[in-house]
């Protein structure tokens, strides 16, 4: 039986994925699990997996495609087998609607009122919050969606269109599907989630005494070096499994309680920023963690994440501590409740025991949903953490 290979959805806002390149050629076999191909969505690129085996057939989407949600673009047949007949294409009306005789004679009476109802029907409501922000009239518009759908592709091509004409600028860089949807994303969340944030300042030599500790059993088994992160994973997990507040996600009108704790990691490439996903950070050791995470940014610097890879995160942890920042305050990703940005190692005066000394020293902020987080909740899971990483062997064993 033929099997259809479709443009996979990772996230419930997603629309559209575009074709970065075919892993196999038409004709040619494919066994279940293989890389078959390569795309690009609003976080990532992803590689796609072969759904079966087969000979891949029926082809309809070349590179540079930009394919919508669920639509097959090839398929996998057994020997002798043709490529099921895809059902011809109806004529472009609003979806899921039918003409009625009121509706006819509006056609007839006011057919201006009557396209501009049909365009407000066929664009889908990230489009449609798209356009509003832009000053896009969607009336204008000509949809490139299934049965002329006004995608946010179009939106974005027609406020760039309207952009170049009213003021040319030939040094502007377009952005890739990543870079421009990542912009779009953090604005949504920072304009709709209501952000707060609380901050620590913590000894840190707890931290840097645990990677040089592990650090010799980590580099004997897997022959690579323990970072600073890797302890602050494992750490953050298990400190977030007595808070299961933090990590839980904000449904739009209630509040979900995560069962696994999954860490984002916030990872730069070269478009803009990843974040791939440790699962159930909190019961694995440090040595796994550390080969995962380093698996993971290998493979996103080579554009060969997965879908599995980034998602189902339910708390972020951002790093920029290797790029000597002391601190910085970080967007929450909808639908996580929060995410901690943390900043570099640097000796410190402190007061110890009512003397000046100078120590080591790292400042955490941990950036919360109000709609799930109250200011309490939010100190109380940060001072635990902060008592965590000036101890870490009680936690890390």
């Amino acid at each position: 039986m033929a099997i259809s290979v479709v443009m996979p959805a990772l996230e419930m806002a997603q629309e559209t994925g575009k074709l970065l390149a075919w892993r196999k050629k038409e004709g040619e076999h494919v066994v279940k699990g293989e890389p078959l191909l390569e795309i690009e969505t609003d976080k990532a690129v992803v590689e796609v997996e072969a759904p079966g085996d087969g000979v891949l057939a029926g082809v309809t989407a070349g590179v540079g495609a930009v394919v919508p949600v669920g639509e097959t673009i090839g398929w996998l047949v057994g020997p002798g087998e043709k490529v099921p007949t895809q059902p011809s294409a109806a004529a472009p009306t609003a979806r899921g609607s039918s003409a009625s005789p009121s509706a006819a004679a509006a056609n007839v009476t006011a057919p201006a009122q009557v396209v501009a109802l049909n365009v407000a029907a066929q664009i889908s409501p990230k489009a449609r919050r798209l356009a509003k922000e832009l000053g896009v009239n969607i009336v204008q518009l000509r949809g490139t969606g299934p049965d002329g759908t006004i995608t946010s592709e179009d939106v974005q091509a027609a406020a760039g269109a309207a952009s170049v004409g009213a003021a040319p600028n030939p040094a502007a860089e377009p952005l890739s599907q990543v870079a421009r949807l990542m912009a779009e994303r953090t604005a949504q969340s920072w304009t709709s989630v209501p952000h707060f944030f609380v901050v620590r300042h913590v000894l840190a030599g707890g931290v840097l005494a645990a990677q040089k500790r592990f650090g010799a059993e980590v580099e004997k088994a897997h022959g690579a070096k323990l970072s600073v992160t890797d302890v602050l994973i494992a750490l953050v997990a298990r400190v977030l499994t007595k808070h299961p507040r933090i990590n839980s996600s904000w449904t739009g009108t209630a509040i979900q309680t995560n069962a696994d704790v999954n860490i984002s990691v916030a990872m730069a490439v070269k478009d803009g920023v990843v974040a791939p996903v440790i699962a159930k950070a909190n019961v694995e050791s440090l040595a796994k963690i550390s080969a995962q995470r380093r698996d993971l940014a290998e493979r996103a610097r080579a554009n060969r994440l997965r879908p599995a890879d980034i998602t189902g995160g339910t708390f972020t942890i951002s790093n920029l501590g290797m790029y000597k920042v002391d601190s910085f305050t970080a967007i929450i990703t909808p639908p996580q409740a929060a995410i901690l940005a943390v900043g570099g190692i640097s000796d410190r005066v402190v007061a110890v025991d009512g003397k000046a000394a100078v120590r080591p020293m790292m400042t955490i902020t941990l950036s919360s949903d109000h709609r799930v987080v109250d200011g309490a909740r939010a100190a109380e899971f940060l001072g635990e953490l902060a008592d965590a990483l000036g101890a870490p062997e009680k936690w890390l064993g």
